[in-house]
C-alpha cells in the first residue's frame, strides 16, 4: 500500500459517513427558537412569498407572448403542479417539526451527502430569489420615477458590459436587502408582522384590481377579432404553465418556518393548503379581468395592469396598483431573508456548516450571525448581478429542491425505517453506530440494519 493513500477500509467508512440519516424523531418538539407563529401566520407568509413580481409582471409576459386570455387556464394547471409537490412538503412538515424545509427532509431520507448539496441548492435559491426581487423592485421604482435613479447612478458612477453583471451598481436593491436583514434580525414577531402588513395591503389592493377590472370588462376582448381565447393553441398553454409555475414558488417558506410554529402537524399543512389556495384565485381573477380590460395582444409586458388602468383614464387606480407591486415585491423579499436563516441554522446545527451560523440570540430567539451574514452576501449579489441571469439560476433550483423532495417522500413511504439506535454502551454492528462528532442523533444506514417495513419496500 503506498503511503499517504487512504486504504479500503478508510474509503468505506467515509462512503459509510456520507450515507448517514437522521432520525425522524416525530414526537419531538424541543428547539432553540420561539414557537409563535399560528396558522394564520404561516398562510400569510406563504401568500406573501407567492404574490409579487409574479402577479404584476409575468401576467403581462405570459399574456402577451406566451398564452394570451388562455393564461387564466396555464395558471390553473400551475397551481395543480404546484399543490402537488406542496403536498409533500405538507407532509413532511407535519411529520418533522424542524426548520430546514427540502434539507431536512433529505437528510431523514436519503443521507448526509444528499443533504448537503440539497442545503446548498435551497440557500443560493433563496439568496438569489431575494436579489430578484431586490432588483425587481429598484426597476420598478426606478420606471416610476422616470429612471432619474439609474440615470443619476451612471452619470456619477459609470457603467459596464460584463456578462452576467448588471449595467451599473443598484445601490437601492442592495440597501433595501440589508434592512430587510436587519429587521429580520429583531425577531420573528417583528418580521411576521411587517410582513402582515404588506400582505394585507397587498390583498387589498389585489381585490380592488378585481372588482374594478370586472367593471371595466370588455368581452369583445376576447372574441375572434382580437385573436379568440386561446390566440397561441395547446402549446401556447402548455408553455405558459411552464412559466405561471413561477407564480407559485415560495410556499416552502411555510415549511421553513414549521420549527418557529405553535402546531406544526396541524398549521403547516393547513397553511399550505391555504396559501396555495388563495393565491391560485388571486391569480386567475386577476389574469381574466386584465385581459377583458384590454386586447391582450396590447399588453404592456413590464407593467400590464398599470398600464391598463392608464389607457382606461383610470391614472388614479394605475397609482394605487403601482404601489400594491411595491408592497408585493417587498413581501417576497423577506419571505427570502426569513427563510434563508432557517435552512444556515439547521445546517450549522448538524455541523454542515460552520458552528457559529447556529448561535441563537437570547433575546430575538434568531439567528442573528446568519441572518447578517447571508444577508450582506444577498445585497452583493444585487448590487452586481443581472436580473435575468439571476432568474435563470433561481430556476434550476427550485426544480431539483422539488424533486428531491418528492422522492423523499416515495422513500419515507415505501422504504425501511432505520432501526433505532440502543441507549446502552453496546453496539449492534459498525454500521448502526452513532457519531456524535457531527450529531448526537446521527445514525449510518447499511445493509444489515433490521426494521420492521413500511407498507411496502424500496
Amino acid at each position: 500500500m503506498v503511503r499517504g493513500l487512504p486504504g479500503a477500509a478508510s474509503l468505506a467508512r467515509f462512503f459509510q459517513k456520507l450515507n448517514r440519516l437522521k432520525p425522524l424523531e416525530e414526537s419531538s418538539m424541543e428547539t432553540s427558537l420561539r414557537r409563535c407563529l399560528s396558522t394564520l401566520d404561516l398562510t400569510l407568509m406563504g401568500v406573501g412569498s407567492m404574490v409579487g413580481s409574479g402577479l404584476y409582471v409575468i401576467t403581462g409576459i405570459v399574456g402577451k407572448d406566451v398564452a394570451g386570455p388562455a393564461m387564466i387556464l396555464s395558471y390553473s394547471v400551475a397551481a395543480v403542479a404546484s399543490l402537488l409537490a406542496a403536498l409533500c412538503y405538507a407532509e413532511f412538515g407535519a411529520r418533522v417539526p424542524r426548520t430546514g424545509s427540502a434539507y431536512q427532509y433529505t437528510y431523514r431520507t436519503m443521507g448526509e451527502l444528499w443533504a448537503f448539496l440539497i442545503g446548498w441548492n435551497v440557500i443560493l435559491e433563496s439568496l438569489i430569489g431575494a436579489a430578484v426581487e431586490a432588483r425587481a423592485w429598484s426597476s420598478y421604482l426606478d420606471s416610476l420615477f422616470s429612471h432619474r435613479i439609474s440615470n443619476f447612478t451612471v452619470t456619477h458612477l459609470g457603467s459596464w458590459q460584463v456578462p452576467l453583471m448588471g449595467h451599473y451598481p443598484d445601490f437601492l436593491a442592495a440597501g433595501i436587502l440589508l434592512l430587510a436583514s436587519v429587521f429580520v434580525s429583531c425577531g420573528v414577531r417583528f418580521s411576521s408582522w411587517l410582513n402582515h402588513t404588506f400582505v394585507v395591503i397587498n390583498l387589498v389592493i389585489i381585490l380592488f384590481i378585481v372588482i374594478l377590472g370586472f367593471i371595466l370588462a370588455q368581452p369583445h376582448n376576447w372574441s375572434v377579432e382580437e385573436g379568440g381565447f386561446a390566440p397561441f393553441g395547446f402549446s401556447g398553454v402548455v408553455a405558459g404553465t411552464a412559466t405561471g409555475f413561477y407564480a407559485f414558488v415560495g410556499f416552502d417558506i411555510i415549511t421553513d418556518s414549521s420549527e418557529e410554529a405553535r402546531n406544526p402537524r396541524r398549521a403547516v399543512p393547513m397553511a399550505i393548503a391555504t396559501a396555495i389556495g388563495l393565491v391560485a384565485v388571486a391569480y386567475v381573477l386577476v389574469s381574466t379581468v386584465l385581459t377583458l380590460m384590454v386586447p391582450w395582444h396590447s399588453l404592456e409586458p413590464d407593467s400590464a395592469l398599470t398600464d391598463a388602468f392608464h389607457r382606461r383614464g383610470y391614472s388614479w387606480a394605475g397609482s394605487i396598483v403601482a404601489a400594491g407591486s411595491l408592497c408585493a415585491m417587498i413581501t417576497v423579499l423577506l419571505s427570502n431573508i426569513f427563510s434563508l436563516p432557517c435552512i444556515i441554522y439547521a445546517m450549522a446545527v448538524d455541523r454542515l456548516l460552520f458552528p457559529m451560523f447556529a448561535y441563537v440570540h437570547p433575546r430575538t430567539r434568531v439567528p442573528v450571525v446568519a441572518t447578517m451574514v447571508f444577508g450582506i452576501l444577498t445585497a452583493l449579489l444585487a448590487l452586481l448581478m443581472d436580473l435575468e441571469a439571476l432568474v435563470q439560476f433561481l430556476s434550476i433550483g427550485t426544480l431539483l429542491a422539488y424533486n428531491f423532495v418528492a422522492a423523499s417522500i416515495i422513500v419515507l413511504r415505501f422504504g425501511k425505517a432505520p432501526a433505532p439506535s440502543c441507549p446502552g454502551p453496546a453496539s449492534s454492528g459498525p454500521l448502526s453506530k452513532e457519531h456524535s462528532s457531527v450529531s448526537d442523533h446521527m445514525q449510518l444506514v447499511g445493509a444489515e440494519q433490521a426494521s420492521a417495513p413500511e407498507p411496502g419496500q424500496l
